[in-house]
C-alpha cells in the first residue's frame, strides 16, 4: 500500500530542491501516491485563499506532506502561508535536526543537535502595535496606568503571550522525540531570569513535564549561555526546547556548524498532520539555475520515512546523503564543490545500487 503524502512544490528552489527529494524518496523502494499542490506566492497571487485551502484539505486528508520552501506574499489575511499551513494544521512543534555529515565544511565534526521550538504563541504571534496608531496609545496609558511606566510615543509594541498548556504540548513532543530517537537530554531554552512570566511559565511547564520522562535527562539553560556553547562546545548540546524566536536563532546556529541551511532538514508537527521541509527559505535568485544544495529536503524526507514507519528506508536514505557528502565528489557550491543540482540527485540514486 502506497503512503499517501501531499507535494507542495513551492517556488523560488523549491520546486527544483523538492524533486530532488522526491526522486530520492522514491529511489528507495518506498511506494508514494503523491498529491501534488501548487501552492507559493505567484500561485496565491493568480488564485488566492482558495489555493491554500486546498493544500490545506489535501494535508488535513493524507496527515503527512512534503514541502518546497515558499516566499510570503505581499496579500492581507495571514503574514506568510508557512505560517497559515502552521496554524491552520495546529502543527504546534517544529524539529529541526542539526546533524554534521564527514565531509561537509565545520569547525565542529561530530555536531549533533536537535532544535524542537514551539511553532506558535512567543514574539511571533504577531500581536504588534504600530508607534502612531490609537490602540498603541491607549496601550501605552495602560501600561502607564497599571505599572507606573511612562513608555515615548515614538514606541512601537510587540505582545510576547506564552501559556503552560502551548509550552507543555510542545515539550511532551520534545521528549517523546528524544525517547523515539535515542537522545540523551532535553534542555528547556529560556531568559526567565528577566521574563519571569512569560519564559517562567514556560520553564516551568517544561520541569512538569519531564517529571513524566524520568529515562531522558532534563535541564535548562539561558538562551545566551546556549549559543555560547553551541559555537564552542556543540557537544554540550542535545535536544533544546524552546519558543519560537529562540528556537529559529538556535537552529540557523545549528546549522552553520553543520555546513549551512542547506544541509538542515525539518519539520512541523502536530497531533494529526506533519509537514516535512527544509529550514532555508526560497531563495529566488537561484531559481531554474541548478546549483542549489538538495540535502536538506532529502533529509526532511528521511524525517518523512520514519515518521510513516519506513524506518529502514530511512537509514538507507540517510547513509546515502552521507555517502555522497563523504566521498566529496558531487557537492554543490556550499560545500565547496562544483556540482549541479541534478548531479547531486543522480549522485543519491546511484549510492542505492
Amino acid at each position: 500500500m502506497p503512503h499517501r503524502v501531499t507535494l507542495i512544490p513551492g517556488d523560488g528552489i523549491g520546486p527544483e530542491v523538492c524533486e530532488a527529494a522526491r526522486t530520492a524518496l522514491e529511489a528507495t523502494g518506498v511506494e508514494f501516491e503523491w498529491d501534488v499542490r501548487a501552492l507559493g506566492a505567484e500561485s496565491f497571487a493568480a488564485e488566492g485563499p482558495a489555493v491554500l485551502e486546498a493544500a490545506i484539505a489535501s494535508v488535513r486528508a493524507r496527515g503527512v506532506a512534503l514541502k518546497g520552501p515558499t516566499s510570503t506574499p505581499a496579500v492581507k489575511g495571514f503574514r506568510s502561508i508557512n505560517i497559515a499551513l502552521r496554524n491552520e494544521l495546529g502543527l504546534y512543534a517544529g524539529i529541526r535536526p542539526c546533524k554534521h555529515y564527514a565531509g561537509a565544511p565545520t569547525p565542529f565534526p561530530g555536531t549533533d543537535v536537535v532544535v524542537v521550538r514551539m511553532n506558535q504563541e512567543d514574539l511571533y504571534a504577531g500581536i504588534e502595535y504600530a508607534h502612531d496608531e490609537p490602540d498603541a496609545a491607549r496601550l501605552r496609558e495602560f501600561v502607564r496606568e497599571t505599572r507606573d511606566v511612562a513608555l515615548s510615543a515614538d514606541t512601537g509594541i510587540s505582545l510576547k503571550p506564552l501559556s503552560a498548556p502551548a509550552a507543555a504540548r510542545v515539550a511532551r513532543r520534545a521528549f517523546e522525540y528524544a525517547r523515539a530517537n535515542g537522545r540523551r537530554r532535553v534542555t528547556a531554552v529560556h531568559k526567565a531570569t528577566v521574563m519571569r512570566h512569560t519564559d517562567g511559565v514556560f520553564l516551568e511547564a517544561c520541569r512538569e513535564v519531564a517529571g513524566d520522562y524520568p529515562d531522558v535527562a532534563f535541564d535548562d539553560r539561558l538562551v545566551d549561555n546556549v549559543c555560547h556553547q553551541l559555537v564552542s562546545h556543540p557537544e554540550t548540546c542535545d535536544v533544546l526546547l524552546s519558543p519560537i524566536m529562540y528556537g529559529d536563532i538556535l537552529s540557523d546556529i545549528a546549522a552553520g556548524l553543520v555546513g549551512g541551511l542547506g544541509m538542515a532538514p525539518g519539520a512541523n508537527v502536530g497531533d494529526a498532520a506533519a509537514v516535512f521541509e527544509a529550514v532555508h527559505g526560497s531563495a529566488p535568485k537561484h531559481a531554474g539555475h541548478d546549483r542549489v544544495d538538495p540535502f536538506a529536503m532529502m533529509l526532511s524526507g528521511t524525517m518523512l520515512l520514519r515518521h510513516v514507519g519506513e524506518r529502514t528506508a530511512a537509514d538507507r536514505l540517510e547513509a546515502a546523503v552521507a555517502g555522497v557528502i563523504g566521498e566529496g565528489k558531487t557537492l554543490t557550491y556550499d560545500l565547496g564543490g562544483s556540482a549541479t543540482t541534478s548531479a547531486v540527485t543522480r549522485a543519491v540514486v546511484d549510492w542505492f545500487g
